[in-house]
């Protein structure tokens, strides 16, 4: 059972919603246009992103968690762990799996949960939406190759150096953490199927899970494209192979457990990440759309070089929600409209690893000193490396 609130929370909530509305002026048509824009991103990000996304993610989650083997996870990502190694592991396996901010949470959580080190775990929770292989393809074809190859350098350096930071700064509390963690062992701690089986099956989801979301590049990268025309025959590929193995390979009770953890993912992530897009579409607006804060506000804080101008690019990239590539067009119309190159580069480092809803959901994970020196890290090496960029590219 949940546990219950206690009284004083219970009273604080009520009071913050009377608060709401008894001071929000609801009648005035620019709060009644941000609370439509509200919903209409809520509603486009339920029709574009559960089904095809956060549902595998949360089932890959669950498999982690239930199937994979917590020494295993401990051996390569956990904190003692070959650095090197847990980096490059944690990097590339998020760069592969071109996913979103919101998708990437449920994986980050159940790799978390299972034994990897706090910095490895925000490596990948990092690396998921910034270093998305087709991104950084289309960010070359769409911007050229300085903004290319700054964004590349930029997020692959980003991954090591916020996880390094991160495990550095938390060490003692993160070692306690996976001693505490390593009493409990799981009922499939010890897989009959062997690493071969286990590595096909999670691999098979992996592959539903990008293909089910491969985007086209508009015509700028005929392979890309080609991809996108058949992904439905790919991702349905890895679905038989993924229902051939539940059969011949996995118990009933086996596969009831997997369900119940994918399922008890999701009754932890979605309320948070659906309250986030609410947040976001009532303060920001869907891409193109204007909501409370003026698009024009955005644009003109912006425009040149300033540490404040390349500052505010990567605090408003990691509030905003950006689905996978949907930041490319959105810098290219910014830039068009006078964002200078640094700030656009800023917001490419920060807005696709961060957004408000993802926010919430990793306060819930990690608490919140964690979760704010994990935003503070991610703005304030934007901030920078766009900044240098700004300098360098005139």
């Amino acid at each position: 059972m949940a546990k219950e609130l206690p009284p004083n929370k219970k009273l604080l909530i009520f009071a913050g919603i009377f608060a709401l509305a008894y001071f929000i002026p609801w009648g005035d048509l620019t709060i009644q246009n941000s609370l439509h824009e509200a919903f209409f991103m809520l509603s486009d990000y339920a029709r574009q992103h559960v089904l095809l996304c956060l549902i595998p993610a949360f089932f890959i989650a669950g498999a982690i968690t239930v199937f994979l083997n917590q020494q295993s996870v401990i051996k390569y990502l956990g904190p003692k762990s070959n650095k090197l190694l847990a980096y490059t592991v944690a990097s590339v396996s998020g760069a592969i799996l071109a996913v979103c901010s919101c998708t990437v949470l449920p994986l980050f959580k159940g790799i978390y949960k299972k034994g990897a080190g706090l910095g490895p775990a925000v490596s990948f929770l990092y690396s998921g939406p910034a270093i998305s292989i087709l991104a950084i393809v289309l960010s070359f074809k769409v911007f050229g190759w300085e903004m290319g190859v700054a964004r590349t350098v930029g997020a692959i350096v980003f991954a090591f150096v916020i996880g390094l930071l991160m495990q550095t700064i938390f060490r003692k509390s993160d070692e306690k953490r996976l001693t505490d963690e390593r009493m409990f062992s799981g009922a499939h701690e010890q897989s009959p199927r062997g690493l071969g089986k286990t590595a096909l099956y999670m691999a098979s989801m992996i592959g539903i899970l990008v293909f089910l979301n491969w985007a086209p590049s508009d015509g700028s990268v005929a392979v890309v494209d080609f991809i996108f025309g058949i992904k439905w025959w790919i991702a349905g590929g890895f679905g038989i192979g993924l229902i051939a193995m539940l059969i011949f390979w996995f118990k009933k009770d086996e596969l009831k457990d997997w369900a119940v953890a994918a399922r008890d993912f999701s009754i932890q992530i979605v309320p948070l990440l659906f309250g986030g897009v609410l947040i976001a579409g009532f303060l920001l607006g869907r891409p193109g759309h204007t909501a409370l804060i003026p698009n024009e506000w955005i644009v003109s804080a912006v425009g040149g070089n300033s540490i404040l101008s390349n500052f505010f690019a990567s605090v408003s990239g990691a509030l905003m929600y950006f689905a996978t590539l949907t930041e490319v067009p959105i810098v290219q119309g910014l830039m068009g409209a006078g964002m200078g190159k640094g700030p656009a580069l800023a917001l490419l480092l920060a807005g696709p690893s961060l957004s408000l809803p993802s926010m919430l959901v990793i306060g819930g994970e990690l608490g919140a000193k964690k979760t704010l020196v994990y935003i503070g890290l991610v703005v304030a090496l934007s901030t920078l490396a766009g900044w240098i960029f700004g300098m360098i590219a005139g």
